[in-house]
């Protein structure tokens, strides 16, 4: 099924551009999949469409004018639940703002209208982005679009089954844990976990804290590139978007289009768990089968990792630092209306002490100065972007890994927040599918800042696979989802676990 809304954003803002697709049009095809797609995956939670469509008719107007036109013009685009859209309800996953209506947009939403997206509607999230299996008490569980019955990932999960199934050419995500890159890895498109600060945050509560950023997803990686220069900048909100006086550090040039790069030049680290992630032996498998397809074209390539030793113990007392910063009041005055993954945070943050706290970054700079003088010798690695093959959303998180019990309902996430400590760039890019026949993210991880790096390796590899059925982009089956049941009718459907 080929209608307009399962253009690439690079390919429909060509053609608004030379006037062979008017906005209307693109709106009106998103509009039709949302209704038509959205009972089989509960992806588009809350929608806009009056305002969509006021947006898009004066886009038309703006087009006929020919007046110039910014990067983003005309796209539709969902953005996460846990940010703030103006007029729009907003609810984080969490019966506590199930009315709630934000009185204005949060930076990154306002960043995207101004480069001429149109908010269309809210993804779903688990509540307050907490656990990777996209699922709440306010709008329910999200289904993957290979398989409705099966976990989408999260946090940003809504955002990646939309992009999979056409709903929208863009949206918004964030990550802490792998939030960009894990639902990115389940549902076959592309989730870039930026430097932090290159996406700035002016909600961010903590906001010297380098583990949860904003950033960009996308079908493809020219399209992910797009939306990162629209939304890259200096912004004194931010403590971590480090800046030079009178200086611009940040343009959105230094993205879109990616730079080509050579392949044949790279030196390459691969690795299935950097030494410490619980890895299935059937992802692990698999990694080592696609890798094995292209790893010839690089210069040198060879099984090795950064030390991470600690990772765990860094990861797990510092996110734990943020939940009580963010939610320690509700769990103690609303127990009832919070979540199992919310609470467990809290209540292991409060078992903590401030030298758990400083043992916590000072292992963490540790790891840091290790990767820096892992980088040294290599350009980039190679990972799975996430440990497991998708199970079903009723499994809140995976309790154990061929037959190994997990530490915490995030240890499945290993393997994206040993990315996250020492705050280098990620990016997941769909290869293929698994032995399950569901998607296979590669992780593509770059040095420090190396942003640009990272995305253009992704490009790259991107052309490369994409003649290949075992390594291009899946495509799940429309006809398939519009012959399914609704998800709301699955027992389970709605509530925290």
């Amino acid at each position: 099924m080929s209608e307009p809304c399962d253009l690439t954003a690079v390919q429909a803002r060509s053609l608004i551009g030379r006037k062979q697709l008017a906005p209307t049009e693109l709106l009106e095809s998103c509009i039709a999949r949302i209704e038509a797609v959205d009972p089989a995956v509960n992806a588009m939670v809350a929608r806009d469409y009056e305002r969509a469509r006021a947006a898009a008719r004066k886009a038309d107007d703006t087009v006929a004018s020919g007046a110039p036109l910014p990067p983003l013009f005309g796209l539709p685009i969902g953005i996460k639940d846990l940010e703030d859209t103006g007029g729009l309800r907003t609810t984080y996953g969490s019966p506590l703002f199930r009315d709630h209506v934000p009185a204005k947009d949060e930076r990154i939403v306002a960043a995207v209208r101004e480069a001429g997206a149109i908010v269309l509607g809210k993804t779903n999230t688990p509540e307050f982005g907490a656990g990777a299996n996209t699922r709440n008490a306010v709008y329910g569980a999200t289904g993957n679009p290979f398989d409705p019955q099966r976990s989408c990932a999260g946090s940003s999960g809504g955002s990646a089954v939309a992009l999979a199934t056409g709903m929208v050419p863009l949206c918004t995500g964030s990550d802490t844990g792998g939030s960009l890159r894990n639902p990115a890895s389940f549902c076959g498109i592309v989730g870039f976990r930026p430097t932090p600060g290159l996406v700035p945050s002016d909600k961010r509560g903590v906001g010297w804290s380098n583990l949860p950023v904003l950033g960009p997803m996308a079908r493809t990686v020219a399209d992910t590139c797009l939306m990162l220069g629209s939304i890259a900048s200096d912004d004194p909100r931010d403590p971590l978007a480090t800046t030079v006086h009178g200086a611009t550090i940040r343009r959105a040039g230094d993205f879109y289009p990616p730079a080509e790069v050579d392949l044949s030049r790279l030196r390459v680290a691969l690795t299935p768990d950097f030494g410490f992630a619980p890895t299935e032996r059937a992802i692990a498998e698999a990694f080592a089968e696609k890798t094995g397809l292209f790893r010839h074209v690089f210069a040198r390539a060879e099984e090795t990792s950064p030390d991470c030793t600690g990772t765990d113990e860094a990861f797990e007392v510092l996110r734990a630092l943020a939940f009580l910063s963010g939610h320690l009041e509700k769990v103690r005055n609303t127990p009832d209306q919070v979540g199992p993954n919310v609470r467990a945070n809290v209540e292991e943050g409060l078992r903590y002490s401030a030298a758990d706290v400083a043992r916590a970054q000072t292992t963490q700079t540790t790891i840091y100065r290790r990767w820096q003088a892992f980088f040294q010798h290599h350009d980039v690695i190679l990972t799975p972007s996430i440990t497991v093959s998708p199970r079903s959303w009723r499994e809140l998180y995976p309790t154990e890994i061929d037959g190994r019990p997990t530490r915490t309902y995030y240890h499945w996430l290993a393997l994206a927040y040993a990315v996250t400590l020492p705050g280098h760039p990620a990016v997941s890019l769909p290869v293929g599918v698994d032995r399950h026949g569901m998607p296979f993210g590669l992780q593509i991880v770059g040095p420090r800042g190396g942003d640009a790096l990272v995305l253009s390796v992704a490009a790259a590899l991107e052309a490369l696979l994409a003649g290949d059925p075992r390594t291009a982009r899946p495509v799940p089956d429309i006809a398939r989802l519009l012959a399914a049941p609704r998800l709301s009718d699955s027992p389970g459907f709605l509530g925290f676990d």
